[in-house]
C-alpha cells in the first residue's frame, strides 16, 4: 500500500498533511544536489525539486480526492474545470533560498475554504488546519520520521517575540504608497519591533505558532495564491488578525497581507503602514 492509498478515506486535513509531507520528503531528499533550473523570466526560476515535489503532492491528492482540481505553481490547473473543489499547491516556497543551500523553505497545500498544511522539510514540522483549529505535527526531519508517532500541538499566536517578517521580494505594486523597506525605517517600528526577512511563507505560519509577532507583504489578492493560501488559512484558524496592507478584508478587492498575533500588534503596524 502506498502513502497515497493510506489517505484515500481520510479527512481533508489528513490529505493535506500527507500531501505536504510527500512534497517535503522530495525537497529534503534533493537538497544539496546540482539541480537543473527552469527559467520563468524576470530572474525567477523553478528547479527539478519544485517539479518533482509538485508531482509527489499531486499523486497524494489525486489518489485521495480524484474529483477535485489542483492549481499548482509549476503545472497550472489540473482536473475538471467544473469541479466543486480546488486545491492550491506551492511545492517549494523559497526556491531562491533552496537553490543556494539555504534551508528556509516551505511546502504549501491548501483546499479552498477548507483544510491546509504547510510543511517544513528540514525540521519535520507540519503546520495544519481543518479550517477551524490550527496545529503543528512534530516529526523527525529524516528517514526516522516514517516510524515516528505524530504529536499535534495547538498553535497559539503571541506577540512576545516582537519579531516581524517583512517580505521584500519584488515587484512592489503598492509603491509609492506602501513599500516594505519604508516600514523597516519607520521610527515606531524600530522602537517596538525587530525586523526579519525570511523570503518564504514559512514565516507566515510562524505567526500562528507564536514564533513571530507579525508578517507583512505587499501584493494583490493573496487569498487564493498558491504561495499564501495555506499560511493564511492557518493564521485564521489560529486566531490571528489577518487583513490586507490597506486594512481591508482579504479578497479580490484587497491588497497585500498583514497577519498579526493580536489586535494590538495589528493596529500598531497599520498605523505605521498608513502613516
Amino acid at each position: 500500500m502506498t502513502t497515497s492509498d493510506t489517505y484515500t478515506d481520510s479527512g481533508d486535513a489528513e490529505v493535506a498533511i500527507a500531501a505536504a509531507r510527500a512534497g517535503a520528503d522530495v525537497v529534503r531528499g534533493m537538497y544539496g544536489r546540482r539541480l537543473a533550473r527552469i527559467d520563468k523570466g524576470g530572474g525567477d526560476f523553478a528547479t527539478e525539486a519544485d517539479v518533482a515535489a509538485e508531482k509527489a503532492i499531486l499523486d497524494v491528492i489525486r489518489a485521495a480526492r480524484p474529483d477535485d482540481t489542483v492549481l499548482g505553481e509549476e503545472g497550472g490547473r489540473r482536473g475538471a474545470a467544473d469541479a466543486a473543489r480546488q486545491w492550491t499547491v506551492d511545492p517549494l516556497c523559497g526556491t531562491l533560498n533552496y537553490a543556494v543551500g539555504n534551508m528556509l523553505v516551505a511546502v504549501n497545500v491548501a483546499l479552498h475554504d477548507g483544510a491546509a498544511a504547510v510543511a517544513d522539510p528540514f525540521s519535520g514540522e507540519v503546520f495544519h488546519t481543518d479550517g477551524t483549529s490550527a496545529w503543528v505535527r512534530q516529526h523527525g526531519g529524516g528517514e526516522e520520521a516514517a516510524g515516528a508517532a505524530a504529536a499535534d500541538a495547538l498553535l497559539v499566536p503571541a506577540p512576545d517575540t516582537r519579531l516581524v517578517d517583512v517580505n521584500l521580494d519584488p515587484p512592489f505594486p503598492g509603491a509609492p504608497g506602501f513599500r516594505g523597506v519604508d516600514l523597516l525605517a519607520h521610527p515606531g517600528f524600530v522602537a517596538r519591533f525587530r525586523p526579519r526577512v525570511v523570503s518564504t511563507t514559512l514565516a507566515l505560519v510562524w505567526v500562528a505558532a507564536g514564533r513571530r509577532a507579525a508578517y507583512v507583504t505587499d501584493g494583490g489578492d493573496l487569498s487564493e495564491s498558491v504561495h499564501f493560501a495555506a499560511g493564511i488559512a492557518l493564521c485564521r484558524a489560529a486566531g490571528c488578525v489577518v487583513t490586507g496592507v490597506d486594512g481591508a478584508p482579504l479578497g479580490r478587492a484587497g491588497r497585500g497581507l498583514v497577519a498579526a498575533a493580536d489586535a494590538e500588534t495589528h493596529g500598531l503596524l497599520m498605523s505605521m503602514i498608513g502613516g
